[in-house]
């Protein structure tokens, strides 16, 4: 038996007990494609993407597709904690609409306080009743961190001044599945820099029930809309890593995929900002990159409709989606040279492991090694 047999049998069987299901939204969402002029050609494209970036075979494009029509059969709770905003602002700044977009949308959304028209007591009622309404069946989203010194004071939301922790633990409990969304919500993030005054923790850290944590300041729509659609098709969490980020997003290193790691194998690096090797594209490792120590699908998924991402704007990443970045990475404009290697997991990463290992001792010598060689041939050449 092919080893996606029983995955797709499951996918099969858990589509079709959403179908049989009433929808949450009426709208269906060819409708919704047709009226943002979206083709169901371009619908089927994204489709057969989706499945890929996810890690399945293309035999899977039509349960994906398949899948985002059924999404308004799921109620989404989106909560913010401690944060900026920001990583809702991925999913939804765009000039023109996108499926990903879309599908967001499409998914019956019962709180997001961003978002919703509703305000003040009226929100309350809304999230109270989709608790209770909707008790085992939702998928919780949470953006920002949870402060919890002085049992949560540091956070008050809504008119009944709840804390965050209040508010996570109830909304936790009935929850089908929970996603963190960005580093914030995952780890701490910024808020929980040092000194931490607030105790901000990363959801994981707050409650007692399997999280997927979505690494990023922010991650890209990509990452959030795949794992709420591997969710749909699946009805289950998605393979992880020991840091509980999707193996298929956070799989590979920045630095593996980087469209400069040919300057970087080649010896070529930007010395300063501004320099003739930043306007030639060089390696950005000497000012401060954190690629090779970095797991996140950005230089594949980009941002903004995959048009750029921070190293192909030219800054070197700074290591958000990797735990307590902030801290561990800094200064984000000067190299790390050797480091702990710990965001790794087995299987595949093992290998990357044994790789990194080295790179972590040797990376900074290989940028010496290689400026020493070029500046060899040169004086050779000129002699």
């Amino acid at each position: 038996m092919n080893k996606y047999d029983a995955l797709m049998a499951r996918c099969r069987t858990r589509l079709d007990e959403l179908a049989a299901q009433a929808p949450l939204k009426q709208v269906s969402l060819q409708d919704s494609m047709e009226a943002q002029g979206v083709s169901r050609r371009d619908f089927m494209k994204w489709s057969a993407t989706t499945a890929a970036v996810l890690s399945l075979p293309m035999s899977f494009a039509p349960m994906v597709a398949k899948a985002a029509e059924v999404a308004n059969r799921i109620p989404l709770i989106w909560l913010h904690m401690a944060e900026c905003t920001g990583c809702s602002e991925s999913l939804i700044r765009a000039d023109t609409p996108t499926v990903d977009t879309l599908i967001f949308d499409h998914i019956s959304l019962e709180y997001h306080e961003t978002l919703m028209a509703a305000s003040g007591w009226q929100a309350e009622e809304n999230l109270e009743h989709a608790l209770e309404a909707y008790k085992g069946q939702y998928l919780l989203a949470v953006e920002g961190a949870i402060p919890t010194a002085n049992n949560g004071a540091f956070l008050t939301v809504g008119c009944k001044g709840h804390t965050g922790m209040q508010i996570i633990e109830e909304c936790a409990d009935g929850a089908a599945a929970i996603i963190s969304v960005g580093t914030c919500a995952a780890f701490g993030g910024v808020q929980a820099a040092k000194p931490n005054p607030t105790e901000a923790k990363g959801v994981m850290e707050v409650i007692n029930k399997p999280v997927v944590n979505l690494g990023g300041c922010p991650p890209s729509e990509k990452n959030i809309v795949g794992t709420l659609m591997y969710f749909i098709m699946f009805g289950k969490l998605p393979p992880l890593d020991m840091f509980n980020r999707p193996r298929w997003a956070y799989g590979a290193r920045v630095h593996d995929n980087c469209e400069r790691r040919g300057r970087f194998d080649a010896g070529e690096f930007v010395e300063t900002f501004g320099d003739q090797g930043a306007k030639d594209g060089y390696c950005l490792y000497k000012v401060g990159c954190k690629g090779p120590y970095t797991y996140n699908n950005c230089p594949t998924e980009r941002f903004n409709h995959h048009t750029s991402w921070p190293v192909l704007a030219g800054h070197g990443c700074i290591g958000c989606s990797e735990p307590h970045f902030w801290d561990t990475m800094a200064d984000f404009e000067k190299p790390l040279g050797r480091r702990e290697i710990h965001s790794l997991d087995k299987t595949a990463d093992a290998i990357g492991a044994a790789v990194l290992g080295v790179t972590a001792v040797g990376i900074g010598a290989h940028a010496v090694a290689t400026v020493f060689t070029k500046n060899k041939e040169k004086a050779e050449d000129e002699a």
